[in-house]
């Protein structure tokens, strides 16, 4: 099973959700205070169900929110990022040089975000 880790930052406060093999699969945006990043990992947990939106296919169809959009950066590489309802970005992936890789991160995301404990570490 999977965990997400709250940890302090210079700039404040995030969470990171790792796989059950110890792998970061999705960031959170750095919070203000702990009560907003537990928020918003809440949100990523009621928003995790949502479909998947391909943008590196021409002509992709606009899904609405909550959704994962999946993309390439300048880099050439797959990435995503996973939207509320309200079309906030939530959670973000790592670069992946292969879709398929970033397919399995979103997978791997609604298969542990939903029942991950909360685990606070420091730094």
């Amino acid at each position: 099973m999977g965990k997400f880790e709250v940890k302090k930052v210079k700039t404040g406060i995030k969470f990171n959700l790792k796989a059950g093999n110890g792998e970061v699969i999705a960031t959170s945006e750095i919070y203000t205070t702990e009560a907003a990043c537990l928020k918003g990992i809440d949100s990523v947990r009621r928003c995790c169900v949502g479909p998947v939106e391909d943008q590196t296919v021409e002509g992709f169809q606009v899904l609405k929110h909550p959704k994962f959009e999946v993309y390439t950066d300048k880099a050439g590489e797959y990435r995503f990022r996973l939207k509320a309802r309200n079309g906030e970005i939530i959670a973000v992936g790592e670069g992946y040089k292969a879709k398929a890789s970033c397919l399995n991160g979103i997978e791997s995301i609604k298969k542990n975000a939903p029942e991950s404990p909360i685990v606070k570490v420091e730094e």
